[in-house]
């Protein structure tokens, strides 16, 4: 029965008066919110307000909806704020789901500056899933997902954030540190440092290695970058790293990056996406953010 009109009507007879000020407050003739106040009182079955000479008074009844007005009120003028933020793309929450460890690293390095750019923005990160990725993008768990593998879904969208060159990481002193390139052969005798993740998700080994029909002398899995590193330091493997990755941690551990093949490894890091959620414009502007990032620290 109380629409929102009527409530602005009785805050307005409060706030200024009288019927002539409230009126041109509203932006209304006076007979015509006469009209509308004496149809909000037969409805309600109520006077809501009476004369005092040229001024109004609130009845009981008028005190009470104008406590109304005054709660509902400000929560719908911010309701509309927040749904126009939203429609702008200004507002929302951007769950972002994080599938391999260089992923984690490079969003480490450009989230700081969406959010700042985005205040309006919630951010959630989702490292560990319950299935994958892609399932949980396709299930609603998550709304973005920054993986290295390309996956054909329907309803799936992927954006390309990142291009980069996968390297050999060794210590110094190690024998192969001085070569110009590792071959699969001299890799196969090594101790290969990796993160947990499956066998078929390691592009060294896909894309190299099994190949060549070889796999390395022993394969180690770390849960840790850093301790990865501090065990190539010590010679106690080889790893390989995003290139970009390599020059950020290498700079204070002196390790020597060594190119994977003739021809080079090279990857990319992809954002994949629900195709209906492709034109929402913070997870638009997440996307080139992106690609701005990387142009300048994946060189």
């Amino acid at each position: 029965m109380i629409e929102h009109s009527h409530l602005k009507i009785i805050q307005a007879l409060h706030t200024n008066g009288t019927l002539t000020e409230a009126a041109n407050a509203l932006c209304l003739s006076q007979p015509a919110l006469s009209h509308q106040i004496s149809y909000l009182e037969k409805k309600l079955g109520v006077a809501l307000w009476e004369r005092e000479g040229r001024s109004l008074r609130l009845t009981q009844a008028g005190k009470l909806l104008l406590e109304a007005a005054n709660q509902v009120l400000p929560v719908l003028a911010q309701t509309e704020k927040t749904l126009e933020a939203y429609g702008e793309g200004r507002q929302g929450i951007l769950r972002i789901g994080v599938e391999c460890y260089p992923c984690f690293e490079w969003l480490t390095g450009m989230i700081g500056q969406y959010m700042r750019q985005m205040p309006g923005i919630d951010v959630d990160i989702v490292q560990k899933f319950q299935f994958s990725g892609l399932e949980g993008l396709l299930n609603h768990h998550i709304d973005v997902l920054i993986t290295p593998d390309l996956v054909k879904k329907d309803n799936i969208a992927y954006e390309t954030l990142a291009e980069y060159q996968l390297v050999l990481l060794a210590a110094p002193d190690h024998p192969l540190a001085d070569l110009p390139l590792i071959t699969p052969e001299l890799l196969s005798k090594e101790t290969l440092l990796t993160f947990p993740v499956p066998l078929e998700r390691l592009d060294i080994l896909t894309h190299f290695l099994t190949p060549a029909h070889l796999e390395p002398n022993k394969l180690k899995q770390i849960e840790s970058l850093e301790i990865m590193l501090q065990m190539t330091v010590l010679n106690r493997g080889v790893c390989v790293l995003p290139e970009w990755l390599a020059d950020i941690k290498n700079k204070d551990l002196n390790l020597k990056k060594i190119q994977i093949g003739d021809q080079g490894l090279f990857q990319k890091l992809y954002l994949a996406m629900r195709e209906a959620d492709q034109a929402i414009p913070y997870i638009h502007f997440f996307i080139t953010l992106g690609q701005q990032c990387t142009g300048k620290s994946f060189t």
